[in-house]
């Protein structure tokens, strides 16, 4: 009798995947460029640009070195600077908070809905009266794991006060919520092309969109030293540029993200089947919103227990997020909002992220279930 094959690793999340799935078209985006010649600045740029603006359902796109730079310009090209609030979540990655950080601002934490995991609008209205928001402060709803924070409250709030609306769209692309793309809701919504990103580049890259042609213009100067068309720099500005060859990839990419959205709430739909009667607290879906699951993120007691049994057992599992932005050294200074943060601490306590990525074959993804079925202790057999 032959040895018995050992199930193949599942990966939590899988960039490699995407390219496989479209290397010929991407191969020939590579060789347009490298042929062409031109690096910077050009035509691949443009035509994103454009094409990513027109996806996003917003006039204007300007690309950028990174999701983290797309944030702090966005908030920058708003007015934000020292002397501003931001804000946001802590229940994030630290991207967030280190883009508002290099903006001069101080962000301030609001609490989320223990349900979604983005920002509590009833939290944040308590907060911005105790904290007297006006004109020169900003609001950074995060579309956490792809699913959009509850943006009519959240707008017509900061509309109240005077304070600007940037969305963290950075795990978010293709979300809708009442029919508007994530990025089309406030004044501005900031993107990552980071490789596991639903829409990936092969290294960083990032867009920030608008409607604002006046914002967009400022945007696109502080991108490039703060420099007019004659190359004067008029404010100080930064060198944050997507380059030909991401903007290629991601264009290729973006025709396909649609397509990959949909396979990402197959596999969704397999996880919420198989865990239904379990322990596990399995991603609840915002009432008229499309979630595009960047992540799919279980809450489970026993957490830890959980991730090393699945471990031991060929899969790999994320932590999204493991500590809290407030509770790092580094922002531990930033003030808290009405409430205080207790739901974010416990939710670092208690979230999983499954394997999620539209590659993983639909049957790695009920092993992957029937795993945390065994793991909870809730095994049929």
């Amino acid at each position: 009798m032959g040895a018995r094959s050992t199930p193949e690793r599942i990966a939590c999340s899988d960039p490699g995947a995407s390219y496989r799935a479209h290397r010929g078209e991407i191969d020939g985006a590579i060789a347009r460029v490298l042929a062409s010649g031109w690096y910077l600045l050009g035509r691949e740029v443009a035509a994103l640009e454009e094409e990513f603006a027109r996806y996003c359902e917003t006039s204007h796109a300007v690309c950028v070195g990174s999701g983290t730079d797309a944030l702090e310009l966005a908030l920058r090209a708003a007015g934000i600077t020292a002397g501003s609030r931001v804000f946001t979540v802590s229940h994030t990655a630290v991207a967030t908070t280190t883009a508002i950080i290099r903006t001069g601002a101080t962000p301030v934490f609001v609490d989320i809905d223990p349900a979604t995991y983005t920002m509590d609008p009833d939290l944040l209205e308590r907060t911005l009266v105790q904290f007297a928001a006006c004109e020169r402060d900003a609001v950074v709803p995060v579309h956490l794991y792809g699913q959009p924070a509850e943006m009519g409250r959240i707008c017509a709030l900061a509309s109240g006060c005077g304070a600007t609306v940037v969305e963290d769209c950075a795990q978010a692309h293709g979300a809708r919520l009442e029919g508007r793309r994530a990025g089309s809701m406030g004044a501005a919504g900031a993107f990552s092309f980071y490789p596991t990103k639903n829409l990936g580049a092969l290294g960083d890259g990032g867009a920030v969109v608008t409607d604002s042609g006046e914002l967009a213009e400022r945007l696109r100067m502080l991108a490039q030293y703060g420099w007019d068309s004659h190359r004067s720099s008029q404010v100080v500005g930064s060198n944050s540029r997507l380059d030909e060859l991401q903007a290629a990839v991601v264009r290729v990419k973006l025709r396909h993200l649609d397509e990959a959205n949909s396979a990402r709430r197959r596999i969704a739909q397999t996880y919420d089947a198989a865990l239904e009667c379990t322990p596990a607290a399995v991603p609840t879906l915002r009432a008229g919103a499309d979630h595009v699951f960047h992540q799919y993120v279980v809450r489970v007691p026993g957490r830890d227990a959980l991730r090393a049994f699945l471990a031991a057992n060929g899969t790999d599992c994320l932590v999204h997020y493991p500590l809290p932005v407030h509770l790092q050294p580094a922002f531990s200074a930033a003030p808290a909002g009405v409430g205080g943060l207790a739901r974010s601490e416990e939710a670092a306590r208690g979230v999983l992220s499954l394997p999620m990525f539209p590659e993983l074959p639909i049957e790695s993804a009920a092993r992957v279930a029937g795993l945390v079925v065994s793991g909870t202790g809730l095994d049929a057999e």
